[in-house]
């Protein structure tokens, strides 16, 4: 017989810290809708965007790889001396991610055979498939400090999970006057709080956590990545987590958290997007100029790497002398192109933007 479904219902306050920082998520959403920024961008940012998030979500939960390795991996490169699960599991969390991105501007409900689909691609093939590919726990399980081996919190038991997935669910495709911002970042703590899964847990419910801001208009071009956020102090993660098992169910302090973390990625994502702005109009300005075709290349090098040496304009340059190189800088730094900045052994220039 099943458990009668009752309304989930979420306590916090909407503090003064949660309005600040959704005011700033609302003005970087705003930049980033009205911004005319190029297509080649948006997609180097986006790959970038999605192997920080593919690393940081799955270092979190205890793969081994560096974010060099994870980059070889997802753009195709062999990287020796990996462990075989750490490497399925970054692939899939990124087929994971994709196959989230799919609903982006989708009208479906979130549905619990939805949100099974995303722990099956998730852990699918890795640790011998022990997690149990998109079916809920049948026995107790545990949230262990990894590094004291003591047990911090003992999830519902099995037999309840069914219904709290149920009652998640209702509550998360009803009609809301609460932010979708917010209803992301409760989603995210009361997933795991349920942990209806053995294991990738934290896992899915980040991605749900996605595909919520997706579906409400949040995607931000899918430039973000809150993980990264999250697994560079894991210690006030996992600390904002328990805040609320020590408040009583009270989600205010996660909720501050999370929405400073998600703020912290919109302003960073906006600062880059504003840059790339600077740097297209300096190129055009450059391009009609009537600088030289060599100095050009100069300008597209430092917009690349960000920085350039004397050495690496000649390099660039190969049929130039040392004494053309100095004049063609000379000219750049007279005309407003770029600053120097260190002694003369160890000049480096830089755009002036």
């Amino acid at each position: 017989m099943r458990e009668k479904i009752k309304m989930f219902e979420p306590k916090f306050v909407i503090t003064n810290k949660i309005n600040n920082s959704l005011l700033e998520i609302e003005r970087a959403r705003g930049f980033l809708d009205a911004a005319q920024l190029k297509e080649n961008w948006i997609r180097d940012m986006q790959s970038e965007a999605l192997i920080l998030e593919s690393h940081a979500s799955t270092h979190i939960e205890g793969t081994r790889l560096t974010l060099s390795q994870a980059r070889k991996i997802l753009t195709g490169k062999r990287v020796s001396g990996v462990h075989p699960d750490d490497r399925k599991e970054l692939l899939n969390y990124r087929k994971a991610v994709d196959f989230v991105s799919e609903y982006l501007g989708k009208e479906d409900f979130i549905t619990e055979s939805l949100i099974c689909e995303i722990h099956k691609i998730l852990v699918r093939g890795v640790r011998g498939n022990s997690a149990g590919p998109g079916n809920y726990r049948k026995v107790q399980n545990y949230v262990i400090n990894s590094s004291t081996g003591e047990i911090i919190y003992t999830p519902p038991p099995p037999e309840r999970v069914p219904t709290l997935m149920r009652e998640f669910t209702v509550w998360l495709n009803e009609e809301s006057n609460i932010s979708p911002v917010l209803r992301a970042g409760i989603s995210q703590f009361h997933f795991v709080h349920i942990h209806p899964f053995l294991d990738g847990n934290g896992r899915t419910t980040r991605l749900i956590c996605t595909l919520i801001l997706y579906k409400s208009g949040y995607d931000f071009k899918r430039l973000f990545s809150l993980s990264e956020y999250y697994d560079k102090n894991r210690g006030k993660y996992y600390d904002a987590i328990q805040s609320v098992r020590k408040n009583n169910m009270d989600m205010t302090g996660w909720l501050e958290y999370f929405m400073e973390g998600l703020k912290s990625q919109m302003l960073e994502v906006k600062n880059k997007g504003e840059m790339a702005i600077k740097k297209d109009i300096l190129l055009d300005r450059a391009s009609k100029s009537g600088l030289r075709e060599r100095q050009l290349k100069g300008i597209k090098f430092l917009i690349k790497n960000g920085q350039m040496k004397p050495s690496e304009y000649i390099k660039i340059n190969p049929d130039i002398t040392h004494r053309t190189a100095q004049r063609d800088i000379k000219e750049l730094l007279e005309r407003g192109f770029i600053i120097r900045k260190g002694a003369t052994n160890k000049l480096v220039y830089f755009l002036k933007i």
